[in-house]
């Protein structure tokens, strides 16, 4: 693993304090990310830095992101999601509300979001015997587009436009993402390849 994963590399305004958080959204999202926990598919290395997330579209083009640093909890709390108001992809920066930071990985979610107004869910996991097993097989970013850049922000945006609801980060080893119209639907289509391997 690179050093510099779980790390935000993106200019980041960050509001700290609470936001409108719904307990239905709240206990949805929780229960998607505790069964993605439980199949190590959310998690931190030995290191301790934390990898995977997910979020939910809120309204518009704004988001409910699991926070940075919070891949080692079993279970997290309301304080441990933010809220993504805007962004700019050319000019890498995020805007957010929470008693956390948004995670790291809230540029691929946000270009997501942006391309495919279909998409209300999304999924950012690590595993390595899925990433080997459909590198290039399944649509995959270039192997130059490293994690937390505009250039892999621009990749996804290509491939979020089409339907497959899946795409294997090529210059992020190990990076997975799925979206649906729903996190059960990002969910189903994460673990029908999971189940696969």
């Amino acid at each position: 693993m690179k050093m510099d994963e779980g790390y935000i590399k993106f200019n980041l305004n960050w509001n700290e304090r609470a936001f409108n958080f719904s307990d239905q959204d709240f206990l949805q999202i929780n229960s998607t990310r505790k069964n993605l926990f439980e199949k190590g598919l959310i998690g931190a290395y030995p290191d301790e830095i934390g990898f995977g997330n997910l979020s939910i579209r809120n309204s518009n083009n704004s988001f409910i992101i699991s926070g940075s640093a919070t891949g080692n909890f079993n279970l997290l709390l309301k304080e441990h999601y933010s809220l993504v108001t805007n962004y700019n992809i050319l000019k890498n920066s995020v805007s957010c509300i929470g008693l956390s930071k948004a995670s790291s990985e809230s540029m691929s979610h946000a270009i997501i979001y942006d391309s495919n107004p279909k998409v209300n869910a999304v999924i950012h996991v690590h595993h390595k015997d899925m990433w080997d097993c459909y590198f290039e097989k399944l649509p995959t970013t270039r192997k130059r587009a490293k994690f937390g850049t505009p250039e892999i922000a621009m990749e996804i945006k290509n491939l979020a436009k089409k339907s497959s609801g899946i795409i294997i980060m090529g210059g992020h080893p190990e990076g997975i993402i799925t979206y649906g119209k729903s996190l059960f639907e990002a969910e189903k289509i994460l673990l029908n390849y999971y189940n696969t391997i």
